[in-house]
């Protein structure tokens, strides 16, 4: 059992695939949002998960603030974490008797994709667990080509019964979204991030661009750089979250950032970090990309065109999780710390990148762009 391992922001839908928390609970969250330090109360929480990417997280985020952590998973993942943190062993799917007779203030689920897997969990929970926080999606969505808020309507299983996750994630994600809020009689929290970022990230979208630019020289760049774009530092979610469980939030929220509308440009730049190898930033028309067969969101990380029936999911409107705390760090910032935790992982690790172009293909796509520029004679 672990976190989503799947990320259902790709260029199609077929791909990429009413809240409820209270005015009194939003203005305490807020008012505690800005430091750090002890929360007021201290709380027993319960992961399901919780040693993936945002799992640990979670975890530090707790123990920050003074809380008592319980991990509840199958030990695969990163067994080692945490040493002092107690750990009950078990499997969402049908093993769940370590949770049975336990009490705690709430329980986080960073790992259900499966709706009946997430009933089962929240119903066994809800008679002595308060609030029940679901990490979502907002692949959650029905329509990914318009900008979207909370109250954008949700994507629907064709099928209710199929669980094949690469193909109805979204789908599967309302669902579970559904299952939560119905077994704790509406104590859910549902939280659905766009692209989770930062120190740690596995998918290595995101830490393309820092590691990019470090090394310098021509790099190609999508568009024209007015693209819109959306992140969200795994820290500061993390963050947010326990802040939410702590005053009892409840409902949906879009945790997606950062605060002020941001571009791809904007993106690039903040990758750009001070004292790095000189660069030149070649932005190059997404028709040519496009023809060359460059592939945005895998080949150029982050990027969703504009054009693209995808392009609803970088206008995803923030404002209530704003409004009920959440805060974001400069990206600057996160781009510095996640480049430097990629130059501390092993060398196998870092010649083998998850995602963006390969410094050949690159070349080869610029070389082809630039030829394509030569005025004809």
């Amino acid at each position: 059992m672990q976190e989503d391992p799947l990320d259902p922001m790709t260029l199609t839908r077929r791909q990429f695939l009413s809240a409820s928390g209270s005015l009194l609970a939003a203005s305490a969250l807020d008012a505690r949002a800005a430091g750090p330090g002890p929360a007021p109360r201290p709380l027993r929480l319960l992961l399901l998960g919780g040693t993936a990417f945002l799992g640990p997280e979670l975890v530090q985020a707790a123990r920050a603030r003074g809380h008592a952590v319980t991990l509840f998973n199958r030990g695969k993942t990163r067994p080692e974490l945490f040493p002092d943190v107690e750990k009950l062993r078990g499997d969402r799917d049908g093993k769940l008797a370590a949770l049975r007779g336990r009490a705690w203030d709430a329980a986080i689920d960073t790992s259900g994709y499966l709706p009946r897997l997430v009933k089962a969990s929240a119903e066994l929970l809800a008679p002595r667990v308060p609030l029940y926080l679901f990490v979502s999606s907002i692949s959650a969505y029905a329509e990914s080509r318009q900008p979207l808020s909370e109250e954008s309507p949700l994507a629907a299983l064709a099928d209710p019964g199929s669980e094949d996750v690469r193909a109805h994630y979204g789908a599967l994600k309302a669902a579970c979204e559904k299952a939560a809020a119905e077994a704790t009689g509406g104590r859910a929290l549902s939280v659905r991030p766009g692209l989770i970022v930062g120190p740690g990230d596995p998918t290595d979208r995101f830490t393309y661009w820092p590691v990019r630019l470090d090394r310098g020289g021509e790099v190609l760049c999508p568009g024209d750089g007015s693209d819109p774009a959306q992140v969200i530092d795994v820290r500061d979610l993390a963050a947010w979250m326990i802040r939410a469980v702590e005053v009892g939030l409840t409902g949906s929220y879009n945790a997606v950032g950062p605060a002020a509308p941001l571009t791809m440009a904007g993106l690039v730049e903040a990758c750009r970090a001070p004292g790095a190898a000189p660069t030149t930033l070649r932005w190059v028309e997404s028709a040519f990309l496009e023809r060359e067969k460059v592939a945005p969101w895998g080949d150029l990380p982050v990027w969703v065109p504009s054009s693209s029936e995808a392009a609803g999911m970088t206008r995803v409107g923030n404002a209530r999780a704003v409004a009920a705390g959440l805060r974001f760090r400069p990206l600057a910032e996160t781009a510095r710390d996640t480049l430097a935790w990629w130059k501390g992982l092993p060398a196998e690790r870092r010649q083998k990148p998850r995602a963006g172009l390969a410094a050949e293909r690159e070349a080869a796509v610029l070389a082809a762009w630039r030829k394509g520029r030569e005025p004809s004679r």
